[in-house]
């Protein structure tokens, strides 16, 4: 008779259409969610580092002290740190967070995802955000951000490194450093060029390949993050100027 059958007697509906409607209204939500990031102003008010990292690897090591320091540079800034708030690279960069701006608690943000295997936020977070999806989650990461720092890790650092790449190729973001560190981002960009433009295949362009900056050392980082913090700063003093101008 259809799948939009109503049994008036216990005011249920079949379970493909109650499924549409559900789908349906998600996609609303979704589209709501859209237009409310446009409110995102042109200069956001503290610039944020987020720094993308293994949960795995172990303090003590020196993958773990490079983070913590890198991250205890950019705060001492003026930077405010950003992580999946959990263990291993995330928490050296949070706990280097702390140690760089120790009386500032919101230069160390966690923005958590909810997982059986990971469920405590790093005891070196100060702000701290929940998601329940990773898609929520990857997308308030692109709205907190104004740079993006890729230290070494596995799938989920992969996910997030491939996620801001792309979103910079079609341009839905704009003047926002990508900064991977270390030799392995040095090979997959390598990989990425060879297979996608060097190959004929024309699976990207040569541009795109420019998009990643590819750096050795936290040295490296800092400085190129310095140097974009400068011009954010800058960018925030005319902003500001032109505020003044327009109240006179």
């Amino acid at each position: 008779m259809g799948e939009r059958r109503l049994n008036k007697a216990v005011g249920t509906v079949e379970d493909d259409f109650a499924l549409r409607i559900v789908s349906d209204v998600v996609l609303k939500l979704w589209d709501s969610v859209d237009e409310l990031t446009r409110l995102r102003p042109a200069h956001t008010p503290y610039y944020h580092v987020t720094i993308f990292g293994s949960a795995r690897i172990q303090d003590n090591t020196p993958s773990y002290e490079a983070v913590k320091q890198l991250a205890s540079q950019l705060a001492a800034m003026g930077c405010r740190i950003v992580t999946g708030g959990g263990p291993g690279l995330m928490q050296a960069a949070n706990e280097g967070a702390r140690q760089g701006a120790p009386d500032n608690l919101d230069a160390s943000v966690g923005i958590r995802i909810d997982l059986d295997f990971e469920q405590n936020v790093n005891d070196y977070v100060g702000r701290t955000f929940e998601h329940k999806t990773f898609f929520s989650r990857l997308h308030h990461f692109v709205q907190r951000s104004n740079a993006f720092i890729v230290t070494p890790g596995g799938i989920g650092t992969l996910l997030e490194l491939s996620m801001v790449w792309q979103l910079l190729q079609v341009r839905k973001l704009y003047g926002t450093p990508l900064i991977l560190v270390g030799e392995m981002w040095h090979e997959l960009v390598d990989w990425a060029d060879h297979y996608m433009v060097d190959s004929g295949a024309g699976l990207a362009s040569p541009v795109d390949m420019e998009i990643p900056v590819v750096v050795d050392t936290i040295e490296d980082a800092v400085q190129l993050i310095r140097e974009h913090h400068a011009k954010w700063l800058a960018e925030g003093q005319m902003l500001d100027a032109d505020d003044s101008e327009d109240d006179e």
